[in-house]
């Protein structure tokens, strides 16, 4: 078995755009970043800290733990230099496996054969060990290995996280083009929102962005509804440090934070999967849902807050016509009912969005799970004498 308290090289990945959002996370949760990428950073810890880093990270997809580099040069190497790794170290005989990988080889034209050669490595080895073969397969349900190839260097992790962490595990019913709750989470964190004045989602949907503004407000982490990770299926895992690291999320909850956040939409359907959603996750207290349509939604008269919106953008010409009015008139909402609010919209429609009618402060990149660029783009609703808005 391994050691979980040995300190190695840790690598947490993200979605393209979300580095800024997880490097404050992680500063926050008091891991110094030894090298910031595109879409995934280095740091230093043990397998106990990636046990808390999957339980806390809100914006983050998987957390890896280096097991061994080396040089690579074709894929008829693959088999004899993985075989050679004690797996019997990692797993036993018992543990079901599967294999991912990230390939920029020219000996490679499907990963897919990268996967099934180190599977192979892997199997053969414990069976010449143990004389039994572990089961092995395509879902990460058990342990996940992980392997990163480009050009000559290559190495490979253990996936401490398993399936991804960009689903936070609440969410039961999506409802109609959901928004991932990393994403969701990481447009409220870049929108500057402090978590103590109002929140307000129109158009909510399934809820996802009034209840992760819920998730932190009440300091509540994703680690909190999920049960089964990568890490557990580890040789050297200790389920006692896993049960402290867990008890100690559910004390630093605030159950009542005192924040007034609201989700409305028009969808009678909608307002029901958020609030079965919001249930799940055990925030539904915090969040006072409305039927009813955005020009109607509460707006508490703080002047100050957050107001959040995911609208349709459009697919088709016929649609994103049709849509114009509704942006159009969510500009003419924020303008007249949100002065002093900080507005933010997430679009991956910047035609649309210039409907609205309000000069943008900043514009954020952020790719949805449809991989096309959307934005996140804020302007702060105060009104100026004779010029309007800003």
């Amino acid at each position: 078995m391994i050691d979980f308290d040995s300190i190695g090289q840790i690598v947490v990945t993200f979605k393209d755009r979300f580095g800024y959002t997880v490097a404050e996370e992680l500063r926050a949760l008091g891991y110094p970043i030894e090298e910031e990428g595109r879409t995934s950073h280095r740091l230093r810890g043990s397998m106990n800290d990636c046990i808390k880093l999957n339980l806390r990270l809100r914006s983050a997809s998987h957390v890896l733990f280096e097991i061994k580099r080396f040089y690579l040069h074709h894929a008829d190497d693959i088999y004899r230099r993985v075989k050679s790794i004690p797996w019997e170290n990692y797993i036993d005989a018992f543990t079901y496996f599967s294999v991912q990988s990230h390939v920029d080889n020219p000996s490679v034209d499907n990963p897919l054969f990268v996967n099934v050669r180190i599977k192979d490595a892997i199997v053969d080895r414990f069976r010449d060990q143990t004389g039994r073969r572990p089961d092995s397969g395509s879902s990460f349900d058990g342990a996940v290995f992980q392997m990163y190839w480009k050009d000559k260097q290559a190495i490979l992790y253990i996936n401490t996280s398993g399936e991804t962490l960009a689903k936070h595990g609440y969410r039961k019913i999506p409802g109609k083009a959901p928004m991932l709750e990393a994403l969701a989470s990481a447009c409220i964190q870049a929108s500057g929102w402090n978590g103590r004045t109002p929140f307000l989602n129109p158009m909510c949907g399934s809820g996802t962005l009034a209840i992760e503004a819920a998730l932190l407000a009440s300091n509540r982490f994703p680690g909190l509804y999920r049960e089964n990770y990568s890490f557990m299926h580890i040789l050297g895992y200790d389920a006692e440090v896993y049960r402290r690291i867990f008890e100690s999320l559910e004390k630093q909850i605030v159950d009542n934070p005192g924040v007034a956040i609201y989700a409305s939409d028009n969808d009678p359907q909608a307002i029901a999967f958020a609030k079965e959603n919001a249930e799940t996750a055990g925030v539904a207290h915090l969040i006072t849902f409305e039927e009813v349509d955005f020009r109607e939604a509460t707006v508490p008269e703080t002047g100050y807050g957050v107001l959040m919106v995911n609208p349709e953008y459009g697919e088709r010409l016929g649609e994103e016509e049709e849509l114009e009015a509704t942006y159009a008139a969510l500009g003419d909402f924020m303008k007249q009912r949100c002065t002093g609010y900080t507005g933010a919209i997430f679009t991956g429609n910047l035609a649309l969005g210039k409907k609205i009618g309000l000069r943008t402060s900043k514009k954020i990149p952020f790719y949805n799970a449809r991989s096309i660029a959307a934005y996140c783009s804020s302007s702060s609703l105060e009104e100026r004498q004779n010029k309007g808005v800003r």
